[in-house]
């Protein structure tokens, strides 16, 4: 990904116990109504690569299951995440490419709001104002560097 200095040189890598999410036959019936939950959006999130590190936001406990929140009848999706370091300076990328996953994957009725976790960088609500902004992301992913970056993070995000 073409970033050359680390500012987490050596992150807490967590295992992963993957619970995979049970594909049941109503899954691919376009005639049953089948809500999105969390459950859902965590398998659209947990690959996606960490921008400094060949390793996914899951691996990094950048996500949790816990920290996801779907409202199917309102068309509302929260997430929350932990940056690995409290003055990591991938927030906002990593916040991005959780964006980008879900606008590309998600219907388009969703109101999704990306936030860090409470207390968990110094940064935290310039942040969260930068990744709830649509023009800032629009003009973000405008720029053809940043969008090849949010590119390479969703490759492994299948």
């Amino acid at each position: 990904m073409n970033i050359t200095q680390k500012i987490n040189d050596a992150p807490l890598v967590y295992e992963v116990v993957s619970k995979a999410r049970r594909v049941q036959l109503s899954d691919f019936d376009d005639g049953i109504d089948d809500p999105i939950d969390s459950e859902e959006v965590y398998e659209l999130i947990r690959n996606i690569n960490d921008p400094e590190h060949p390793l996914t936001l899951e691996q990094l406990h950048v996500t949790n299951r816990d920290h996801i929140y779907v409202d199917d009848g309102s068309n509302r999706v929260l997430i929350e995440f932990t940056p690995t370091i409290p003055h990591c300076s991938m927030a906002t990328l990593i916040g991005l490419c959780i964006r980008v996953r879900l606008l590309r994957s998600l219907p388009e009725r969703f109101k999704v709001d990306i936030r860090i976790r409470e207390g968990t960088h110094q940064s935290e609500s310039q942040v969260n104002k930068q990744l709830n902004d649509k023009e800032r992301v629009a003009a973000a992913l405008e720029n053809t560097y940043l969008l090849d970056v949010v590119n390479q993070c969703l490759a492994t995000a299948v």
